[in-house]
């Protein structure tokens, strides 16, 4: 289905976006695993592809800096000819209540987060426009949608990357680019893995489905939406979240 597609998931080394990755170069894409901490997960990731049959390359880049995004683009350009894919999945929290988070905190998240999401796509949609080709799908969060207490910065950034959802996916869909978000709600990852069990069987409960999701169902549609059985679906922000967002 992506077969020899060149895919690029920024922040892949673990989590959603090791899944994505993987499930990614499953059917085929040669994926580019981006990292910015571990190279050996990193490593690791690249690993799984090659010993299940697929092809990737793990690139270390800081998305918030424009220098290092655009060398990276340039570089998996040269060595594969084109990028037919994007995923922006890089992202960290700096959980806090208002009156105590610190400017270092918002600044920090946002420039991950909402400014590293912006680096990529500028320096992205060249290539697409001139290929007149491209499947972009931007990662975001309920918490973009909803809300969340401790996460004013977070919840900042995650729904300005819907808005630019919206707004690329008007500027591109001539060129037969389509812009999609998705909106993982609570999701079994390292960021749920420290919540006290108490808290995830109250989570649990208010969720429809009555459990957490898994990192497989935010990749499968992070499939669907980088395969051409989605050429007519762009600009909409798809939630995976058991119901909860219902």
């Amino acid at each position: 289905m992506l077969k020899n597609k060149v895919a690029l998931v920024t922040g892949a080394s673990r989590g959603i976006g090791k899944e994505i990755a993987l499930t990614l170069a499953s059917y085929g894409a040669i994926v580019i695993v981006n990292y910015n901490g571990s190279k050996d997960r990193a490593l690791k990731v690249i690993e799984e592809i090659k010993a299940n049959g697929g092809r990737g390359l793990a690139y270390q880049a800081n998305v918030s800096d424009s220098g290092q995004v655009r060398q990276m683009i340039d570089d998996i350009k040269e060595e594969f000819g084109s990028i037919h894919i994007l995923v922006n999945n890089a992202g960290i929290t700096k959980d806090n209540l208002i009156l105590r988070m610190s400017e270092e905190e918002f600044n920090e998240v946002i420039d991950i987060n909402l400014k590293g999401v912006f680096n990529c796509l500028r320096s992205v949609s060249p290539i697409m426009i001139k290929q007149r080709y491209g499947r972009i799908i931007n990662i975001s969060s309920i918490v973009g949608i909803h809300g969340n207490p401790g996460q004013v910065n977070y919840s900042a950034a995650k729904a300005g990357v819907i808005g630019m959802t919206k707004s690329l996916a008007k500027e591109l869909a001539r060129r037969g680019i389509t812009v999609n978000a998705v909106a993982p709600g609570y999701i079994d990852t390292d960021m749920t893995k420290i919540l006290n069990e108490d808290l995830k069987e109250a989570i649990k409960q208010e969720i429809p489905l009555k459990r957490l999701g898994e990192a497989q169902d935010v990749a499968n549609l992070v499939v669907f939406l980088a395969s051409d059985n989605s050429s007519y679906i762009t600009g909409q922000t798809i939630q995976v979240d058991g119901g909860l967002g219902i």
